[in-house]
């Protein structure tokens, strides 16, 4: 049986979905956006920008009983594939060998014009 994640540690939902989703022992995190969960608001760089998504990915694996040493595929999206170099710099921070599996793409445009937005898949 699936089992909604949710957490105030991460921005909530702006629509019909959850923050993540645990299925057996498997979660699967709804795209974060780097939004602050306390101020509601949004940092300017890019690298600012991936540092506050992943702390919110990790706020949701935290929630589910799990970590970011428990990811095994992420997908990040970036409004402008010219931020790929610093978006990887603080990243490669978040994650430990071996990788997760991961898929980058550039998008026409992201909600709330962000930058950069990351979902993930892991387990407990």
């Amino acid at each position: 049986m699936k089992k909604a994640i949710s957490t105030q540690a991460a921005p909530g939902a702006i629509g019909p979905y959850s923050q993540g989703i645990a299925l057996q022992n498997m979660i699967y995190t709804s795209g974060q956006l780097p939004i602050d969960p306390k101020s509601g608001d949004m940092p300017k760089t890019i690298e600012e920008q991936t540092k506050q998504s992943l702390e919110n990915v990790k706020a949701i694996l935290e929630e589910a009983g799990s970590t970011l040493k428990n990811v095994v595929k992420t997908t990040v999206f970036l409004s402008d594939m010219n931020n790929f170099a610093k978006m990887n710099e603080v990243y490669s921070q978040y994650f430990d060998q071996a990788y997760p599996a991961r898929s980058a793409v550039e998008v026409a445009r992201l909600p709330k014009d962000a930058l950069v937005e990351i979902e993930v898949i892991a387990y407990k």
